[in-house]
């Protein structure tokens, strides 16, 4: 190791990425506790909160676990073991539990109440009420119902992950011997029951199987019943190098993953000592792992809950359109449009049906003779997958890299490979031992004057669903050196070739760190010199502690650097010597932050980049993953534009003091959020738009050209 790097790896240094984490995920419940986002909203920014620690257990602690039986006391960046991040995260997470449950019962459950929207408990219950749910119960709800003995002749029953189930201990009425049983509530229904005579009502699943529990268990005493959920570890661990059937590996994994190791026990507080001892036993559960928990168990519930409720416009977000680029739909040729000029895409402010167009068209043009493409994550009803089916089935070349281990996606994956080859299109599944988790779509065209490629590069999935709450940014272009760059890329993915060199594109592994520290260095060696040194980036996570040592060293040589990280973010600010110079935001708002920006001052000539890649290890040395450039000047000008609106954003933005984010001290400053600004600027296009369109119905003959994206021309101060 160089002086230079001893110099900036000190773990004081560092933050440790579980711990980061969970902060990230503290700033999301901050949404939820934010009286000024809509209430129905911050139901399900609760709820989020919920979903994303679960699958927290399932792979980061389950990895940690591992480690740690396995006997593992090497340290992370921060110094830290893994017994010792095991040993922090329950701390962490005991503390966070106790503040989701304290906002849900005594922030949000009595909003609701006095906006008419009530989660009813059986004693709050009319008469009528209580009739019409027993026999819903009766009828709907018991036959499902299969009670689960625990004895010596029927063991403890095995636990699907994430099942919410109800604990029972009995007494028989005869011999008056203890036993006890396991009630699963089936997902089969809604864990929200409509109640009838009253409007926007609801009570929970278990609570209704709990009240007529007795139906189970004739001739047995009920003395407690108690609801309570496991989290298992469902990392899926496929060596590729052991797979000569890549997909039929990850099946067997999906299969055996069911049966991992539990990680996290929670049980309703109140819950009988000895059922709860019962519970542990069996199970074996360290104790660290053990959950009481004040309110229903499992709260991703409420990401659904909004959508259940009638009316109350006023407590959800209002609803947006976004930008539909003219020359993008498919009323005219979007390959003569990309051939005359590249055009940049900011979802969802940019409508994602420009992607889903561009696969339409190509698809369906018979001048296009091939479409090779990267997926790592589909909607279930991907009109994507259906367009490139379409185009096998026309005879074009389609050849189709389905990311099979884009963690839980794999099920969705493996179907959509089986179905993508029935419709005739070559599938490929990357490299060995990497995922491939670039973002790239090529488009082989015989024009007029010969063959030429067009291109699609993002920074996010081709999901048709996420993109409208997502925030990723997309190039549409035909430039000759990356449309080369790209043919090399899928020979590289689906066959044996090692090109020498790309023109354009930066491929992880390897080589997006080799160019990302070239820039630093470049950086570095001009504020040495006194010139200006300026470094901006924005992604969703910083954790590989080369690159944070790189940035410290850039700091300590002057290079002002501002960084905007929505997720974890092992960077410690306000370092002496260190992090003076750098200054780190992080956004959680309306949309989930996911584009990648890259943006280098280079002695005034200002280089700026998009990728696919989050400056994580994993990223870097484990994926292929894409970096490329935004050359064409009105879509470089508004790049630096978006990054600024970003950066002035402080509404929603935090701002990292040493290692906690704290939200901006916006004293004396017009509020600013950068995701309403956007909004307001895809708005005002979309008026543009029509203004136009009736002024070329009044005027006929008349041509009224369209104007550039607003952001080319607005700052972020208006």
């Amino acid at each position: 190791m160089s002086e230079i790097k001893k110099k900036y790896t000190k773990p004081e240094y560092y933050t440790n990425r579980e711990l980061s984490w969970l902060d990230f995920n503290a700033r999301v419940l901050e949404e939820a506790r934010n009286t000024g986002n809509p209430l129905l909203e911050r139901l399900n920014f609760l709820g989020i909160t919920q979903s994303n620690v679960d699958e927290f257990f399932m792979v980061r602690v389950a990895s940690l676990y591992k480690l740690a039986a396995g006997g593992v006391q090497s340290v992370d960046s921060s110094g830290m073991t893994a017994a010792a991040q095991i040993r922090a995260i329950s701390k962490c997470e005991h503390e966070a539990v106790a503040e989701r449950y304290n906002i849900y019962n005594k922030a949000l459950l009595p909003e609701l109440e006095r906006e008419g929207i009530h989660i009813r408990r059986i004693k709050e219950l009319t008469d009528r009420q209580y009739d019409v749910l027993r026999r819903f119960y009766d009828d709907e709800i018991y036959p499902v119902l299969t009670p689960m003995a625990d004895d010596s002749s029927r063991p403890f029953p095995f636990l699907k992950n994430d099942s919410l189930n109800i604990a029972v201990q009995l007494v028989d009425d005869t011999t008056q011997d203890k036993k006890f049983a396991t009630v699963r509530v089936p997902d089969v229904f809604p864990r929200f029951i409509p109640l009838t005579e009253e409007e926007n009502a609801f009570i929970l699943a278990e609570d209704v199987i709990r009240e007529f529990l007795h139906t189970l268990f004739h001739g047995f005493t009920i003395e407690s019943a108690s609801a309570y959920r496991v989290t298992r570890d469902m990392d899926l661990d496929v060596a590729d190098q052991d797979a000569p059937d890549l997909l039929r590996a990850v099946q067997t994994q999906l299969r055996a993953r069911e049966h991992g190791s539990v990680m996290r026990l929670e049980v309703e507080a109140g819950m009988e000592p000895e059922l709860c001892d019962h519970l542990i036993e069996r199970l074996g559960v360290d104790e660290n792992a053990i959950y009481h928990i004040h309110g229903p168990i499992d709260l991703t519930f409420l990401k659904k809950l909004p959508g259940a409720i009638d009316g109350h416009d006023a407590l959800r977000y209002q609803p947006f359109e976004s930008y539909k680029h003219p020359d993008l739909t498919m009323n005219g040729n979007i390959f003569e449009h990309i051939r005359a000029q590249d055009y940049l895409m900011q979802h969802p402010y940019d409508s994602f049906s420009s992607v889903v167009n561009f696969t339409h068209q190509a698809a369906t043009d018979p001048d296009v003779l091939a479409i090779k493409m990267t997926l790592y994550r589909v909607s279930s009803g991907s009109p994507i997958i259906k367009y490139l089916g379409q185009a096998a089935q026309a005879g074009k070349q389609v050849t189709v890299l389905v990311e099979v281990k884009a963690r839980f996606d794999e099920q969705n994956n493996v179907r959509w490979s089986r179905q993508l080859e029935k419709m005739g299109c070559h599938v490929i599944y990357g490299l060995v031992g990497l995922k491939t988790h670039s973002k790239i779509a090529l488009v082989i065209r015989r024009d007029e004057d010969g063959i030429r490629r067009y291109l699609h590069l993002g920074t996010g999935n081709y999901n048709d669903v996420t993109a409208h709450f997502y925030t990723d940014m997309g190039l549409f272009t035909s430039d000759r050196d990356l449309g080369v760059d790209a043919s090399n890329l899928f020979n590289m993915l689906s066959g044996y070739s090692r090109p020498p060199y790309f023109h354009k594109l930066h491929i992880s592994p390897r080589y997006i760190r080799k160019f990302i520290y070239e820039k630093v260095d470049a950086e570095i060696e001009a504020a040495k010199a006194g010139r200006p040194a300026l470094i901006k980036m924005k992604m969703n996570s910083l954790s590989d502690p080369d690159v944070i040592a790189k940035l410290y060293e850039a700091s300590a040589a002057g290079v002002k650097i501002q960084l905007i990280v929505r997720g974890i973010c092992c960077l410690r600010t306000g370092i002496p010597g260190v992090s003076d110079n750098i200054e780190v935001h992080s956004i959680v708002g309306r949309f989930l932050e996911h584009s990648r920006i890259y943006y280098f001052y280079h002695d005034g000539n200002e280089d700026v980049y998009l990728a696919s890649a989050d400056m994580m290890t994993r990223n870097l040395d484990r994926r292929v993953e894409l970096l490329f450039p935004v050359e064409q000047e009105d879509l470089h000008q508004r790049t630096m534009r978006i990054f600024e609106i970003m950066w002035a954003d402080n509404v929603q933005a935090r701002l990292l003091v040493c290692d906690r984010f704290t939200h901006i001290n916006r004293r004396n400053q017009e509020p600013l959020s950068s995701q309403d600004r956007f909004i307001a600027q895809a708005a005002r296009q979309i008026e543009k738009q029509k203004a136009a369109r009736r002024e070329a119905k009044e005027t006929p003959g008349v041509f009224t050209p369209m104007q550039r994206h607003e952001e080319t021309i607005e700052s972020p101060s208006r």
